[in-house]
């Protein structure tokens, strides 16, 4: 049997339900003694496999429980995680949007070298306040950058610099969007910062750029659709913080760099191919959906076209009704 330990339960809570798999007449004495273990242990494992619905109580034995088949418990348990994993989608998209209008309203009316703030107006300004930033935090360095491939000449930039900071023991969190894993140069700056000791993920959606330093110090763009317009450094502990809770929830959700993607059990489409989905549910014509996803127009309709020919539909009207009849939008 494929181990639990993944899935969250503990090695007691798999030793007990694969016991009862192979013997269904097993209540919790006779699981005390085949699994020398004691009775408050037999328990806390019932306990959690009844949280994930793996154990129901017998309707052939009243007050005894019973194994649910993996088939069929398994399956309803990553059903629920694909809920509040949707469900954590959706508050990040929320927080994303939310944030944007903070830091625009912000942006009209603070004043340059206000208190808690600073516009910072062209590339030079920019990077001058990244170096300033990245030479006073002392413990945690969080980032992202939407889009696709990096400029090599922007990635190796800021490697001193970072370097030297992680050997002060700072410590590099960095989301990326998937696109960026076809590009050699983001990747090998990426896995350089791994064999730093940072840590990379991706996902298919990413918020705005973002660079946090100590979570006191924010650096984020007046226009999220043009960062070269200019940034807003900011202070203020409640934005801040806003920034903060808006990283943590997409770095929670995304894939650890070298991980590859599993598709979903019940579609088969991986996260990329179930977002160009939803994206073109809404409106999107596929030029809009290879730029919010950093892809290119070729990669959009290549993976569309896999989604047709998977659902035998002749027409992406077709394709939509019958994605919409299995759920998969």
């Amino acid at each position: 049997m494929v181990t639990l330990t993944a899935l969250g339960l503990s090695a007691d809570a798999e030793q007990v339900y694969a016991t009862m798999l192979d013997k269904p007449d097993f209540g919790v004495a006779e699981l005390i003694a085949s699994l020398g273990i004691g009775e408050s242990r037999v328990r806390d494992a019932l306990d959690s496999l009844a949280e994930l619905m793996l154990v129901r109580v017998s309707h052939e034995r009243p007050g005894q429980p019973r194994a649910v088949k993996p088939e069929l418990g398994l399956a309803n348990m990553l059903l629920r995680q694909e809920a509040e994993l949707a469900e954590q989608q959706a508050r990040v998209a929320a927080s994303r949007a939310a944030v944007t209008r903070l830091v625009a309203a912000r942006a009209d009316s603070q004043s340059a070298g206000g208190a808690h703030g600073e516009r910072l107006l062209g590339m030079d300004a920019i990077q001058d306040r990244l170096e300033c930033m990245t030479r006073i935090m002392t413990t945690e360095c969080m980032g992202v950058h939407p889009g696709g491939a990096q400029r090599p000449e922007d990635l190796a930039a800021g490697r001193p610099l970072n370097a030297e900071a992680m050997s002060r023991g700072v410590v590099f969190r960095t989301l990326y969007q998937d696109s960026v894993r076809n590009d050699p140069a983001t990747i090998a700056h990426a896995n350089w910062l791994l064999e730093q000791g940072g840590e990379v993920r991706t996902a298919p959606l990413v918020p705005q750029r973002l660079v946090i330093n100590d979570r006191a110090r924010a650096l984020v763009p007046i226009d999220p659709a043009d960062s070269r317009k200019g940034a807003l450094y900011v202070t203020e502990p409640g934005l801040v913080s806003a920034l903060v809770g808006l990283f943590e929830q997409a770095w929670a959700t995304a894939v650890p760099l070298g991980a590859t993607r599993a598709q979903d059990p019940e579609t088969g489409l991986t996260r990329t191919e179930q977002e160009i989905l939803r994206l073109l549910g809404r409106g999107m014509t596929d030029e809009a959906v290879g730029h919010r996803l950093g892809i290119s127009l070729r990669t959009v309709r290549r993976q569309v076209a896999s989604v047709m020919e998977r659902l035998e539909a002749a027409s992406r009207f077709e394709a939509g009704i019958k994605a919409t009849q299995k759920g998969w939008i």
